[in-house]
This record gives C-alpha cells, structure tokens and sequence, in this order.
C-alpha cells in the first residue's frame, strides 16, 4: 500500500485520503497557483499505524465511550493517548517511505527546513471546519526530527479539544483519521492572509489582506497586529491602508530549528510591510483562486525573502458568511473601514 502522495498528485477530491490541508495545496498546485513543494503522509499511514497500536492498547474505543461533557475523563484520556502515540515506533517499511520521500523533497540541501501540518480528514469543509484542533510544526530539520512530528500530528488528533470537539458534535471515532502534510519552509519575508470576501460585512466586492513581517505564524496565532488593506477586487483601488505598529516578528531559529520571536528594527516597525505592487499581485492571486473554487476563499500567503515570489501555503472555503448568508452576495458597503478586522485566533 502507498503511504505518500505528492502534492501534484491529490486535489480535492482526495481529502479522504490526504485531509483537508493536504487536498487544498495539491489543488492549488494543478490549478498552476505557486506552493512550496512537498508531500503527504497519507491517512493510509495513519489507519496502520493506529491499527498496529490497537491491537495492544485501545485507541478509538476509549475516545468512542467518553461522555461529552466529563472533562476530567477526556483529559485524562487524551494524556494517555497522546503518549502512547508519540512514544510508538513506526513499522521500518512504513518509516523508511516517508523518509525517502523526505530525502527527496530534501535532495539539494539534506538540512532544508520543512513545515509538518496536521490534515485532517474532517478539517476545511464547505460548512464547517474544525482547523486549529491539531498542531503545525515549522523548520523542522533533519528526517529523524520530520518523523517524529509525524507521530506529534497523529498525536494531536487527540488532543483535548479535538476530542471534545468530536464527541460534542457525535463524529464517529471510526470515520477520523490524520493525514500529515510535509512541505519546504518558505523563509518569509512578509507573511499573512487574505479573503476574497470582506470578513466583517460579507462584501464579495472587496479583496481584505493582512500581513506582517517575519512568519506567518506570529499573524495567525495573534501576537502582533497586522498592516491591512481592503482593495477593490475588480479595479485595484485600495480603499484602506492601516499600517499598524508591529513589534515583533517570527524568524527561524538559527541553527537550532524552531521559530524564534525577535524584536522588529525600529525603521520598519511602522513601515508597510508590503509595497503597492504586491497588493495587486495578491489580489490577482486571490482573484485566480476564488475562481478556481468557486466560492470564497480564505488564504494564507508568504512572499519568499530571497527571492520575492509570492506563495500560498493554504486555501479554505471561508464559512463565517457562506453560512449565514440569504441573499447571494451581500451589499457593498459606503464606509471601506467596515471591512477591517483581524480573525485569527487558533489557526494552523
């Protein structure tokens, strides 16, 4: 059995097999839309693996029997079986293919530094989405520690949020499963987001993009505030220009692995974190890819510092208005201040 796909080789259609992230970017890929390259641990992996553990150690059942509500018995089981998870040995067969497909991702540079992100297969639907449940680890190095944070992914599915969230919501413990997206670090000189529809009013007129320096880790999780623009989806105008003041940003961690959070050079904490040239470039982008769906999207972006180019590191349907919504489109909006707002808590 196949336990690794490359990104060329999945799309949507294959979120059962490759979860949500990874249906996303394979998708992006054949649609011609520039994504670091990479690959993904198939659910194949994760159902044998899991398999392998039960046959010694209950895993779904005991997810399976707990009461929704007993926080302490979901505590307590997400502890043991987070564990035992990130302390099992994978099958040789099954770590020497990940490995390979590792080596050659990594082929120019055995150190190249990999982002390993949780997809799981109930993540990043139409009407709902439960991303954030699971954990993303950025600049992993070296194919011992890429293995490892394999394991820490399927781990996560197991967290006590996501067992939470799965036993509130009656998901049935047999139909979850984890597959692990693998890919090349991009080292962001500019990171953020953008939607394809204003997040605060609905407004489809309207491309909002938000970005800082560094990572876009320090943008998703929160910890500064982001530069905004709202632009005109159809004519470029920019509308809204907030340039806020970002103190810290996220860099890898030199040598080490890891992100580090450092201090942004007085000069560029109040400076722009992106020119007016870049906008259009990511409205275009956002623009080829909400047709490519068919729908709204929300999109993580990063501009490469050595190079410049512009990638995405993932696309989801946005749900906020998608779900609320009656009327097809909402009204465009007299104040363009109305479509500012940062909604990024607990993403991955």
């Amino acid at each position: 059995m196949r336990h690794v796909s490359w990104f060329h080789e999945v799309g949507l259609d294959d979120r059962p097999h490759v979860g949500g992230k990874g249906g996303s970017l394979g998708e992006l890929e054949r649609a011609g839309i520039a994504v670091p390259p990479g690959f993904v641990v198939r659910t194949q992996a994760f159902e044998r693996f899991v398999g392998a553990l039960e046959r010694d150690f209950p895993v779904r059942a005991r997810v399976a029997a707990l009461e929704p509500g007993d926080l302490d018995a979901v505590t307590a089981c997400s502890q043991a079986l987070r564990a035992r998870v990130e302390s099992a040995p994978l099958p040789a067969d099954l770590r020497a293919e990940i490995a390979a497909a590792h080596a050659t991702l990594c082929r120019e540079d055995p150190r190249m530094a990999v982002a390993v992100r949780s997809s799981a297969t109930t993540e990043d639907a139409a009407d709902a989405s439960f991303a954030g449940l699971q954990d993303t680890y950025l600049w992993v190095l070296g194919a011992e520690e890429m293995l490892r944070r394999v394991r820490s992914c399927w781990a996560s599915l197991y967290s006590v949020e996501s067992i939470s969230y799965r036993r509130k919501h009656g998901l049935p413990e047999d139909g979850v499963a984890m597959a692990v997206v693998v890919q090349c670090m991009v080292n962001a000189r500019t990171a953020g987001v953008m939607f394809t529809r204003s997040p605060t009013t609905g407004d489809r007129s309207v491309v909002t993009i938000e970005g800082a320096w560094g990572l876009g880790s320090a943008v998703v999780g929160g910890e500064v505030t982001p530069d905004r623009w709202v632009v005109a989806k159809i004519t470029g105008e920019i509308s809204v220009r907030d340039i806020s003041d970002k103190a810290i940003q996220h860099l890898p961690a030199e040598g080490t692995g890891g992100i580090a959070t450092v201090p942004v050079p007085d000069e560029l904490r109040r400076a722009p974190c992106l020119s007016d040239e870049e906008i259009q470039a990511l409205r275009q982008i956002a623009r080829k890819v909400e047709r490519h769906y068919g729908r709204p999207q929300d999109i993580e972006w990063a501009i490469d510092r050595r190079t410049g180019d512009i990638l995405l590191l993932q696309s989801r349907p946005e749900t906020v208005w998608s779900a609320k919504e009656i009327a097809p489109a909402a009204r465009p909006a007299e104040n363009p201040l109305v479509h500012v707002m940062s909604i990024f808590g607990g993403r991955r």
